[in-house]
């Protein structure tokens, strides 16, 4: 009868959930942008000096790495010009290539939404115009970084409002350039280029994120798609040589990340703003990096129950003692995303754990 009782108390909890008394609004349903990118099948019919090319769908990025690298600048520049969508998009290209295609192919939209991803200071390294638009965009040198981050966003984050006016260290570009800086390696000038220094963190918005805080974001399916993309994001990396990265993953994102965790080489995996990971303990991740925690105190996630109930909800607070994160301060934290603020404690140990500086 107890065990009865606690299924009911849940039950009820998850409706709060959903009904938005407990700090979810209403958003517009979203079908998640999966598969390969547009221009596959051109892609698939061709050939380069005879050879068939690599299957954007099944390829491991490893394959994918070593196709391209045994190929000359000729023929990587033809398929290039050929498939901008596809090599832009490609885990496991070069990425100088994937940089220069989703140049092109930003501007094949035509679109002037998208208009300033294609200036030629930009690192975009993918950019799918299906849907909302997803985009992800590099800070730093990735190809001779010594270290790597990743920050994956929430709600409410795409292509087509990637470079929307928004405060300077809020959404996924402003956090990445905030970490980035805060390393000691950036310019803080917003520009995605930058040669030398030791890190470099990528804004990954690369895959369909909810809109509001509705069912979308109270359930696991968009979550599940994006944590396949961001496994295979994690592949193309490790593919073309990039050290394990970390995971900065903020609200919903880290329901992706949490999802993602298994299969992933991240080194260490830090969820802020978080309304649970889909675990009940950071072992239960399955993972080998290092988690972290970190959520401020007026962080309106806080009102939202950790709970999971045929569906809804994402589980345990990875900020409590029983969920076992390792803690990263945020006592001066303002809001649901101030953690990338300078000046913050959370922005100072996020710049330790990125540059490996925390044992």
């Amino acid at each position: 009868m107890r065990r009865f009782g606690r299924t009911l108390v849940t039950a009820a909890l998850a409706v709060t959930l959903v009904g938005g008394t407990a700090g979810w609004a209403s958003g517009d349903s979203q079908e998640a942008v999966t598969g390969p990118p547009p221009g596959t099948a051109a892609w698939r019919a061709d050939t380069v000096s005879g050879r068939a090319l690599p299957d954007p769908a099944s390829a491991a990025p490893r394959e994918v790495a070593a196709f391209f690298a045994g190929l000359d600048d000729t023929a990587r520049q033809q398929l290039l010009r050929s498939h901008p969508l596809v090599v832009g998009n490609l885990e496991g290209a070069p990425l100088p290539l994937r940089y220069e295609a989703n140049r092109i192919a930003v501007a094949a939209t035509g679109e002037a939404r998208y208009a300033s991803l294609a200036a030629p200071d930009r690192q975009i390294l993918a950019f799918d115009p299906r849907g909302r638009g997803q985009v992800a965009e590099v800070f730093g040198d990735l190809e001779h970084a010594e270290h790597v981050s990743v920050i994956v966003p929430g709600s409410d984050n795409d292509a087509a409002a990637y470079d929307a006016p928004r405060g300077p260290y809020t959404g996924p570009a402003g956090m990445a350039r905030a970490l980035r800086e805060a390393t000691g390696t950036g310019s803080g000038t917003g520009s995605g280029t930058g040669t030398g220094g030791a890190t470099a963190v990528v804004a990954w918005i690369g895959y369909t994120t909810p809109v509001g805080v509705g069912l979308d974001a109270a359930d696991g399916r968009l979550a599940r798609a994006g944590a396949a993309r961001l496994a295979r994001f994690t592949a193309g990396l490790d593919a073309v040589g990039a050290p394990d990265p970390v995971l900065f993953c903020h609200s919903y994102g880290s329901v992706v990340c949490g999802l993602a965790a298994r299969h992933t080489d991240a080194a260490d995996l830090v969820a802020f703003g978080s309304p649970g990971m889909r675990a009940d303990t950071a072992a239960a991740l399955g993972t080998g990096a290092r988690v972290w925690a970190a959520r401020g105190p007026s962080d309106w996630i806080a009102d939202v129950p950790n709970v999971e109930f045929a569906g809804i909800g994402h589980g345990a607070d990875p900020t409590s003692a029983a969920f076992g994160a390792r803690r990263v301060p945020a006592a001066d934290v303002q809001g649901h995303t101030g953690y990338f603020m300078p000046g913050t404690q959370s922005l100072a140990a996020f710049a330790a754990i990125a540059e490996g500086a925390v044992r």
